[in-house]
């Protein structure tokens, strides 16, 4: 074997030793993430309605949120009481309102509260469900920069030149 091809199988290796170790890393790292997620929403002890619940919605009935994909079927649960409760209209429009009643309407002051509380709840469901989505990706990249580099480190071996045999 040449030079060049020693040189190739060394840079091979070492990026395929690299990739093997980074992506066992990512893995652990999204596994650990996904708990912590877990563990927070379980904490809140969030549990969608025994009944009541829009049909696309029902398979949840009397279930506790848990995980990413939940947090955010309930994100979308308090958007739709939101929106009934609020006529549509959202927090900042609801201020806009009170603002031209001269800051003194307490209906208004009140569901200003209400649309602020909701869509307070549903930006932190979805921070739940967008770090559940990052760390699929984590956990994935993790798988696959484990594989590649040990198809790296496998091909580097298959380059590297071998002692001949001694009969």
């Amino acid at each position: 074997m040449d030079r060049a091809h020693r040189r190739a199988a060394t840079l091979l290796a070492t990026t395929g030793l690299a990739l093997a170790a980074a992506g066992p890393v990512m893995l652990v790292r999204g596994r650990g993430g996904r708990k912590q997620i877990r563990a927070e929403l379980a904490a809140q002890k969030i549990t969608f309605p025994g009944h009541g619940l829009p049909a696309e919605l029902a398979a949840h009935a009397g279930r506790r949120v848990e995980t990413g994909p939940e947090a955010r079927a309930y994100a979308e649960f308090i958007k739709g009481n939101l929106a009934h409760a609020t006529g549509g209209r959202t927090y900042a429009e609801i201020t806009a309102e009170l603002h031209a009643a001269g800051d003194d309407d307490e209906k208004l002051t009140a569901l200003r509260q209400t649309a602020f509380m909701g869509q307070s709840l549903r930006a932190s469901l979805m921070s739940a469900y967008q770090a559940w989505e990052l760390t699929t990706l984590v956990t994935g990249l993790g798988a696959a920069l484990t594989g590649l580099g040990a198809a790296l480190v496998a091909t580097a071996d298959a380059l590297a030149p071998r002692a001949p045999h001694r009969s």
